[in-house]
């Protein structure tokens, strides 16, 4: 074990996450021979072949996927020693922030995240990127994003994830619809027409399901909108009925936009929104104090509304 060190850890953790020489030397920001000394280095030191050929790629050895915890724990400890340095010197830097969230959660998390953050690092800049059909684990694997805030994208398994609210879909309509003029029941519901929103174009989703799989019933879709805000101000002059988060109701003017809403008398499973990173972050300090603060900021935010916080 002569030879070994703390950077030595920290290639060994990022070649056994990444199981790619390539993809570990971009992550560190080095080349790719220098990594495969290092490999190699690891490889004696080990007396283990960390990595393995699979096929056309590379997969971690047993030995490497059964340290890989412990590995991440000494690195994460070490990385802890200069954290209080680091954060005691927020109010110098001038970090940016990518961020990818949809216009629900920009709209309400927005503004109160960057005043959050301002407080103790005055010259930070948060970025909000939109939603693509892109899944959001490839711009965090390539470090194009710092954060995924959403509720709908199925993550890699190496991705952290931490739940920020849970809340329920609502039906929203013109405050005369005709809808409400009786108890809303299934056959009530399809009825009349709706709006889903999906930036993949889906139709259909858990209301259709539990029309389908409890009451044999079908709704029709007539429109697909990519966001949830592109058509609220629209609804007070239809007919039609859009399904949305019950956090959108407390961000918009209900009375003056003309609109009502309504529960749906189905048994829908909750929206699960949460904050989503690559374990490359879990260390950085500053990374760290975003997440931290993000999560504290939508507890206060979404507290207020029908949602459920963990």
């Amino acid at each position: 074990m002569r030879g070994y060190d703390l950077d030595l850890l920290r290639y060994l953790q990022v070649l056994i996450e990444e199981e790619s020489v390539s993809a570990a030397a971009r992550r560190l920001k080095t080349s790719e021979p220098a990594m495969s000394r290092h490999l190699a280095k690891l490889r004696v030191v080990f007396a283990d072949p960390i990595l393995v050929q699979s096929g056309r790629r590379m997969t971690a050895s047993s030995f490497a996927a059964g340290i890989l915890a412990r590995v991440q724990e000494v690195v994460r400890a070490a990385d802890g020693l200069i954290e209080t340095q680091a954060l005691a010197d927020l109010a110098n830097m001038e970090p940016s922030f990518t961020i990818r969230a949809n216009d629900l959660i920009v709209a309400s998390l927005g503004l109160p995240l960057l005043l959050a953050l301002r407080k103790d690092c005055p010259k930070c800049e948060v970025i909000f990127a939109p939603e693509v059909d892109d899944p959001a684990s490839d711009p965090l694997r390539q470090d194009s994003i710092d954060l995924y805030i959403g509720a709908t994208d199925v993550m890699k398994p190496e991705i952290r994830r931490q739940t920020l609210f849970r809340d329920r879909m609502r039906g929203l309509v013109r405050k005369d619809h005709p809808i409400l003029d009786q108890p809303v029941t299934p056959e009530t519901m399809v009825r009349y027409e709706y709006i889903s929103v999906s930036r993949r174009r889906r139709a259909r989703g858990p209301i259709d399901w539990a029309l389908r799989d409890h009451h044999g019933l079908t709704r029709r879709i007539a429109m697909v909108v990519p966001n949830y805000h592109a058509m609220v101000e629209s609804m007070k002059d239809t007919d039609l009925i859009l399904a949305v988060p019950g956090v959108v109701l407390e961000h918009i003017s209900m009375e003056a936009l003309g609109l009502a809403a309504f529960e749906f008398p189905l048994s829908l499973p909750y929206v699960e929104a949460f904050q989503a990173w690559h374990p490359r972050r879990d260390t950085d300090p500053v990374h760290r104090w975003l997440r931290e603060t993000l999560f504290r900021v939508s507890r206060q935010v979404y507290q207020s509304a029908r949602v459920v916080c963990p």
